[in-house]
């Protein structure tokens, strides 16, 4: 009995620790559910590949899916293929990865199920990305001059800087609670340098599709599968009925 009360201790807390140590200096927010917007995820895909696709790669992503969100082949060609590139081509980068580590100091991840890797290590992927991404500012101390309070010390730079705008961070130092001894570093708030091509509210929109395109891309058959399980869930229902029913009938003459 008491290994089996620290187990469920054990299963309660893990989780709890976890989710607190990927927030870095903020909370999550919640990302607006975008998987089944046509629009967004279109929107969100021009993103991608306008921001995204230069360092990180999505490899085990074709072009050509992007008709399961309503593009046709000529849309992708005339607008999301630079580079010579054909329909039917995985997206990939030139970019080598001994020349990205250099740059950045580590290789930029590939993003096809970023979002699904998140949700398995930081609990809830679309909210940590969503966050992550509108959350960075201006860092002198940092080597490609940002840094970010989801994601301390990340060597990544703020790829969509034009549309949020360049913007510092104030700290505080406050008195640890679990340590009256020490201090830590407390988020007060941002300053604005320069403002972007888009307000707060319209970026804030604008990363939501593109969180909700990265979500879509880890697993572009989901709102297929959702639809498909509650008609499985469905008959399951109606067999179970007649299953029972059936049983009845069949004993009801049997003492």
């Amino acid at each position: 009995m008491r290994l089996l009360k620290r187990l469920i201790a054990t299963l309660v807390l893990v989780p709890a620790f976890a989710g607190a140590a990927t927030e870095g200096l903020i909370p999550l927010d919640r990302a607006p559910a975008k998987t089944t917007d046509i629009s967004a995820l279109q929107n969100g895909a021009k993103l991608f590949v306008n921001y995204c696709l230069n360092c990180h790669a999505a490899a085990s992503m074709r072009y050509s899916r992007l008709q399961d969100i309503g593009l046709t082949e000529a849309q992708i060609r005339d607008n999301l293929l630079f580079a010579g590139e054909r329909v039917g081509d995985l997206m990939t980068i030139a970019m080598k990865p001994k020349d990205a580590k250099a740059w950045f100091g580590a290789t930029p991840p590939d993003l096809s199920v970023i979002a699904r890797a998140k949700a398995s290590s930081a609990g809830t992927g679309p909210d940590w990305l969503y966050t992550y991404l509108r959350n960075f500012y201006q860092d002198d101390n940092r080597p490609t001059g940002w840094n970010n309070l989801v994601f301390e010390d990340v060597g990544m730079p703020h790829a969509l800087w034009e549309l949020q705008g360049t913007r510092t961070a104030v700290f505080d130092n406050v008195v640890d609670p679990h340590d009256k001894t020490k201090t830590i570093r407390k988020f007060v708030r941002y300053d604005n340098v320069k403002q972007g091509k888009l307000t707060p509210v319209e970026f804030d929109y604008a990363v939501a599709d593109l969180v909700g395109y990265l979500e879509w891309m880890a697993e572009p058959a989901q709102n297929t599968r959702k639809r498909l399980g509650v008609w499985v869930l469905l008959f399951l229902g109606i067999f179970l009925v007649l299953a029972w029913r059936l049983n009845a009938s069949y004993w009801k003459d049997i003492k």
